[in-house]
């Protein structure tokens, strides 16, 4: 039999099931469809609160699971990844779509479905280009940031169906003003209800792992509405749910022009690509098989694709759908296919029994569902450890709060590359000192112990000398130099610098000049291959020994103190 690393050759990694067909075991049935079941009875109440957070009907939740799973199973390359609505992209599209809409209802929806359809468009071309960069593109401490932005934004919004008021606003901030002064008309027989399904939702989740809990707390939600008649008390309810499948149409690309369009499925796919081969990621380490992160912009589009023919909104791979999968005991992607069955059966069959389902339950499954986004504790070990780290966070998490969630994740992705270019741009600048008895150098900052070298300035950038980072280096170095002027020696050590830009080696030919102007020797040491070669060309091999650029600066340097006598000796510690 081939080896999977064999199969997954060529053009069969782009139909992922040829590979896992071909693999398939009949007891691997039982559990996939154990797992698919599962995840339908997950999906049922959590679709139709994201559907109503997005601001659509709720069988539109119930169209993402059924048709966005079966999409990714044809493309995907995660076994164990569930595809369907995510609160973040719901929000998103509530706030983004709605604002397109104008109020209309209809083209609300049809703007929806577009979106999923950009998605798809926009994943093919990054499948095409090998833009699996994206999702490196958000740093995790960015990520924590925007995921508590995110579920901050959600729980306020969430917050007026809990307590029974209009709420309203444009932000987090704007909501949680407007609700204050509402606190005051709060029902207290919806507040009741909503609290207690919080309370349910979390005892089951504590003490019942892996059981349909949601479900079970919906179908008892839907039974006391009706044996009380709560909907004639004023208490809201989903009201009633188109029976069927749903019609299949192609969207319309001239409802938007293409800088409205671009900025929401440009937002939607950074989210869903970022979140969805996260998860998928650790999934594919805990079964041990390797996950195709180009592949997945394919998977993910196919999923898109198909939910936009379908009337649904962008989806993407989550780690709770997928969790509930994995428990569940699922081994291949036929779990979708399996789920999205169960869901078809539901929305053919028993739409009816969903009629009398309170909002505030709706809003309970939300707020169950994404509080944990705030995780509190990764902000506080980032502030304890690395400040740079904790403000990237905090950028990320005060942009969703007062920007909303596309901003928000633009402006997320934005600050990681900013922050990439200020840490390149200030990389450590090691001055080194001999460690005792050795013939090897250290940075004396860091380390205690070290034997400073008299006479001789030695340093060791210890990243890439771009043009970004070379008047830093510069500038460190002739500050050493100004503040010791009995140097006769500066050396270089480039061991740690893998890559130079003209920039860089035209800082050292500013560093040779400079201290020449002194009569101060400047040699340089440990340069790569591609170093020499742009150093060479710069003019640096006319200027300094390149014989020396090979060696070791300990070579370098025990040559120099011979040459010149006790000039240049190495200070050593006296007894004492």
């Amino acid at each position: 039999m081939k080896s999977l690393s064999l199969q997954r050759s060529g053009w069969m990694r782009m139909f992922p099931p040829l590979i896992w067909l071909a693999e398939y075991q009949p007891s691997w049935l039982r559990h996939d469809a154990i797992a698919g079941v599962t995840l339908a009875a997950y999906a049922i109440p959590v679709s139709l609160a994201y559907a109503g957070l997005a601001g659509l009907p709720p069988q539109v939740g119930i169209y993402g699971y059924m048709l966005g799973g079966i999409g990714y199973a044809l493309l995907g390359s995660s076994r164990q990844l569930a595809i369907g609505p995510t609160s973040a992209i719901s929000l998103m599209i509530a706030g983004t779509a709605g604002s397109l809409a104008g109020g209309d209802a209809v083209r609300f929806a049809q703007i929806a479905s577009l979106a999923a359809c950009a998605v798809a468009l926009l994943c093919l071309i990054a499948w095409l280009f090998k833009l699996s960069i994206l999702v490196r593109l958000v740093s995790d401490s960015i990520l924590v940031g925007f995921k508590a932005g995110a579920g901050l934004t959600i729980i306020m919004s969430q917050l007026p169906s809990l307590f029974g008021v209009a709420g309203g606003g444009h932000n987090f901030f704007d909501r949680a003003i407007r609700l204050a002064g509402q606190v005051g008309d709060s029902n207290l027989l919806v507040l009741a209800i909503g609290v207690a399904a919080i309370l349910l939702l979390l005892l089951g989740g504590r003490f019942l792992p892996g059981r349909p809990v949601g479900l079970t707390v919906v179908a008892l939600s839907i039974f006391l509405a009706t044996l009380f008649g709560l909907p004639s008390l004023g208490i809201q309810v989903t009201g009633s749910i188109p029976e069927g499948l749903p019609a299949f149409q192609v969207p319309t690309f001239g409802m938007l022009e293409f800088q409205e369009l671009f900025p929401i499925a440009a937002g939607c796919l950074l989210l869903a690509y970022i979140e969805g081969v996260s998860a998928a990621r650790s999934f594919a380490a805990k079964h041990g098989y390797s996950l195709d992160v180009r592949q997945e912009f394919l998977g993910l589009g196919a999923a898109n694709l198909a939910v936009a023919f379908g009337h649904g909104y962008p989806v993407a791979g989550g780690l709770s759908q997928s969790a509930v999968n994995d428990s569940g005991g699922a081994r291949t992607p036929l779990a979708l296919v399996v789920c999205s069955f169960a869901l078809a059966l539901c929305l053919l069959f028993f739409t009816g029994l969903l009629t009398n389902l309170p909002k505030a339950v709706l809003a309970g499954i939300v707020l169950v569902a994404v509080y944990k986004l705030v995780d509190v504790r990764a902000l506080i070990w980032m502030w304890r450890v690395s400040r740079i780290d904790f403000y990237a966070a905090a950028i990320a998490l005060v942009s969703v709060l007062l920007l909303g969630i596309l901003q928000g994740v633009l402006l997320a992705a934005l600050a990681s590359i900013f922050l990439l270019l200020a840490r390149a741009s200030r990389p450590n600048i090691a001055f080194l000192g001999r460690l005792p008895g050795t013939g090897r150098y250290s940075d004396r900052a860091r380390h205690e112990g070290v034997e400073p070298l008299v006479n001789v300035i030695a340093f060791r950038p210890e990243a890439s000398l771009l043009y970004i980072n070379a008047e830093t280096i510069l500038d460190a170095v002739v500050t050493a130099f100004r503040k010791s002027p009995d140097v006769k020696l500066v050396a270089c050590d480039l061991s740690a610098s893998p890559y130079i830009d003209l920039a860089g080696a035209r800082m050292l030919l500013d560093l040779h000049d400079e201290l020449a102007s002194r009569h101060v020797t400047f040699c340089i040491v440990g340069a790569h291959a591609q170093l020499r070669d742009l150093l060479r060309a710069e003019g640096l091999a006319d200027k300094t020994d390149s014989g020396a650029w090979l060696r070791t600066l300990d070579s370098v340097l025990e040559e120099s103190k011979a040459r010149e006598g006790s000039d240049l000796p190495l200070e050593r510690p006296t007894a004492p």
